[in-house]
Parts: C-alpha cells; structure tokens; sequence
C-alpha cells in the first residue's frame, strides 16, 4: 500500500489553495470556467463541510471515499463533511460552480432546525449524482452569483441578503432533489448496493471490526463474493478497504500533535501501541512515530 497523507481542510484552507478571497464565515461560492491548467489538489484530504458541487461544462473525476465519480455537464453531487476526497482529473473546458459551508453555519445562521427535514439531501449517506436541466442549471448559478456578489459587496443588511439568498439556494436544491428522487429510477446495480451498503458499515465499525467475515455476515454474503464484488466496484478487496480506512484515521489522528501514539492506539481499538505500530507499519512501511516526525 502506498504511504498515505491525509489533511484535513477546512473552507479556509481551499479558499487558500485556490488563490481566492476569503468571503464569508463558513461560507464560500467558487465559479469558475478554464481556470485549472492543473490539478490544484492531486493529494486525498478531508474535507470539515458540505460542498455541492455543479459542473456546467466539461468534467471532473473524483474519488470519494474510496469510490470514484466522474461528474460531467449539468450533473451536481453533494460531499458531505469529513469525506475523503482526492481530485483525479479535471477535463480543460471544465466550468465548476461549488458552494461550501459548514453544518455550524447552517444551523446558527440559515435554517431553523424544524426546516431540516427539506434538507435531507445533505445527509444522505447514500451520495448519489443529481442531473440539472439547463433552466434548473442557470437558477442554481443565478442565485449563486447573487450570493457571491454581496459577500463582496459593502452595504448595509449584507448579511440579511447573504442568508435569505442562501436559504433561497438551498430551498432549489432541495426542490431538485426531492423531485429527481421521486421521479427517478434506481440505478445503482446489486453490485454497487452491495458496495455502498459496505461502505456504511464499515464508517460505523471500522475502529472496532477489522475482519472480513464481520461485514459478510451482516450482508449476508460469503466473504470471498464481498471481496469479489468490492475488486469489481471500487478496485480493491474487502480486506484493503477496511486497512485503507484504518490507516487513514490513523493518519489523520497522528497529523494532531496533542494525541500520544499509545491514545490513538486505543481509540483505533487496537490491543496496544506494540500492535497497532506493527500494523502501521505493515501498511505504510514505517512506524507511527516516524510518520509523526517526518510530518511535523
């Protein structure tokens, strides 16, 4: 397996990376059309907010979570916060229009909690590509030109009309949504249900369950056909996935200086540090202590 570098980024953090102006607390609007002659972020991070994501022109091909997506013109999806993301390809015509916030930001400042039930396409686990008709296209990047104009903008009851536009944005979305889900047809094939559903579990259980057989058995599926099934969908075996995800936390807790490698061993669940340094190494070819240094 290769050596692994998780970051986690927040909006400031992408915002940096971009070469942007900062807009707003927890909130931010990229469009843009050609601006990448390459890739800005090649390497896996985590991201710490919602991002929906709109290509109006061209494509862009992505792994989330393990998974990989190719997202093209009028297509949109949802990442959700601490996803896994790493950015694979991005096509030269590509035209994105990504609005990025955080959950404290929706909650404090946008929607009453009795108003969330509308927008539980944000919290789906299950993510899944929306497909905009070119009138549907031009209101979500109306409203988020709007909205990306007054975070700029000096005037009195900014705020108020940052927040009302955003409601306003979320309110289409979720109109969107909720009538593509209704009116759609699953297409998600049993091989990739059984991937997706994987994927769930393991998110629950991966600091505690390591062994194939216990995903199978919840499935209900031999471990050689999830295995199987997982080379096909995603590119690895079961045993892989749930090493990739492990070291990944591991990695990321490891990145905090403040966690003594003994406490990330006990809230990876591992027996001891001996074992979990072993295991580390096993995986990433060096121990714990020495990824810590080499990326302090």
């Amino acid at each position: 397996m290769e050596t692994t570098h998780i970051k986690k980024h927040t909006i400031s953090d992408i915002v940096e990376i971009l070469g942007e102006n900062p807009q707003y607390d927890d909130l931010h609007i990229h469009i843009s059309k050609n601006k990448f002659k390459e890739n800005p972020i090649s390497y896996p991070f985590r991201s710490d907010n919602f991002t929906f994501i709109c290509i109006c022109n061209g494509e862009l091909n992505f792994q989330l979570n393990l998974l990989k997506y190719s997202v093209k013109k009028n297509e949109a999806i949802v990442v959700v916060p601490n996803s896994v993301v790493q950015v694979l390809e991005i096509s030269p015509e590509l035209e994105i229009m990504t609005i990025s916030f955080t959950l404290d930001f929706l909650l404090k400042n946008a929607f009453n909690k009795t108003d969330l039930d509308a927008l539980n396409f944000l919290m789906t686990k299950n993510i899944s590509k929306l497909i905009l008709d070119n009138q549907e296209i031009a209101v979500v990047k109306n409203i988020s030109q709007l909205i990306k104009t007054k975070l700029n903008d000096k005037l009195l009851f900014k705020n108020e009309i940052v927040l009302h536009a955003f409601n306003l944005l979320m309110y289409e979305l979720a109109s969107i949504y909720k009538n593509q889900i209704n009116t759609s047809k699953q297409t998600f094939s049993r091989q990739e249900e059984l991937t997706l559903r994987f994927f769930r579990i393991l998110e629950d259980n991966f600091k505690s369950e390591r062994t194939v057989n216990f995903y199978a058995d919840i499935l209900c599926v031999t471990p050689g056909h999830l295995s199987k099934v997982l080379k096909e969908v995603a590119g690895k075996t079961a045993s892989q996935l749930i090493d990739d995800v492990v070291i990944m936390e591991a990695c990321i807790l490891l990145n905090n200086p403040s966690s003594t490698i003994a406490q990330i061993a006990n809230e990876l669940q591992f027996s001891d540090q001996s074992f979990f340094g072993k295991y580390f190494k096993k995986q990433i070819g060096i121990s714990p202590s020495k990824y810590r240094n080499l990326k302090s």
